[in-house]
């Protein structure tokens, strides 16, 4: 009977944690949708300028063209005409909810609201907690593509959202950051060793994201397959940061990349990259975004 007890007793211990689990991870995904929301709104009615200072946080980082301290960049200039909008379409947080990410388009006009927009692109922002539970800005970048010929689609959430049971709420933070720069370095190897489609897809989660410049995102393996397969160039990287969550399921990495190609391997473009990492059911970590944002070269 004891036993009996002992039993049930555990079983209601875990089911609370679970419940506990995936109530922090609705609350961490519904709290960072509004925090985006609330960034977007700021950049209409304060400027892009005041915006981004009001989100960012002390340890931004943003990229114009290298990466560069993110408020110290945005305060050193002035305030200047144009409105810049964006919604997210995606958006994923990690099951402490301390880590999370957002994607959407966005477009840029030159003087208001009313008029027609001349850029546009999509972002991807990466949002860390801070110690007063507000989500701030970690990281940004994103890519420009021609004018979509479609309404942005419904906001959604990862498929496994919240029901991945298998994730700790807190976990070796530092083990978990070495584990994900030494997947990076493996990532490379393979690709170094045996450059081809299916190596690069082996490292993709599915349903990844994938954004190149002047080009619209790409969702999804097979999707992906096909935007690489009319390319011939070599991939390499150099990481420069990687980050995870305190639950260990979620991190990021960004970086140099070199892209090369022909015989001679010649260099073709270099730019920034920025990865995002999701710790699988089966413990590896695996990419669901991918982008690449060249760095124009100098003017002759």
């Amino acid at each position: 009977m004891k036993k009996l007890i002992s039993i049930l007793s555990l079983m209601i211990a875990l089911a609370v944690m679970i419940h506990a689990q995936q109530a922090s991870m609705v609350s961490g995904l519904s709290s960072l949708v509004e925090a985006e929301r609330a960034f977007a709104r700021a950049s209409v009615a304060k400027g892009t300028r005041a915006a981004f200072l009001e989100n960012l946080a002390d340890n931004s980082i943003i990229f114009h063209p290298h990466p560069v301290d993110g408020k110290k960049w945005w305060n050193a200039q002035p305030v200047r005409p144009g409105v810049l909008t964006w919604q997210p379409i995606f958006a994923d947080v990690s099951r402490a909810g301390d880590l999370g990410y957002t994607t959407g388009p966005w477009e840029f006009r030159e003087k208001n609201l009313e008029d027609q927009p001349v850029a546009f692109g999509n972002y991807v922002t990466i949002w860390q907690r801070q110690a007063d539970g507000v989500w701030k800005v970690a990281l940004d970048l994103g890519t420009s593509n021609k004018q979509p010929q479609t309404p942005a689609p419904e906001l959604k959430f990862p498929r496994d959202y919240p029901t991945n049971k298998n994730a700790k709420l807190e976990t070796d933070i530092e083990a978990e950051r070495s584990a994900l720069l030494k997947t990076e370095s493996d990532f490379l190897k393979l690709l170094v060793a045996k450059s081809a489609v299916d190596s690069y897809l082996s490292y993709l989660a599915d349903g990844a994201r994938f954004f190149r410049m002047n080009a619209f995102p790409v969702i999804g393996k097979e999707g992906i397959r096909t935007a690489l397969a009319a390319q011939t160039r070599m991939l390499s990287w150099q990481t420069t940061k990687t980050e995870v969550s305190r639950s260990g399921d979620l991190g990021y990495s960004y970086g140099t990349y070199d892209l090369k190609a022909g015989v001679d391997g010649k260099l073709v473009e270099s730019g920034n990259y920025m990865r995002i990492w999701k710790k699988q059911l089966n413990g590896k970590w695996r990419i669901v975004l991918d982008l690449l944002n060249p760095i124009p070269p100098p003017a002759s």
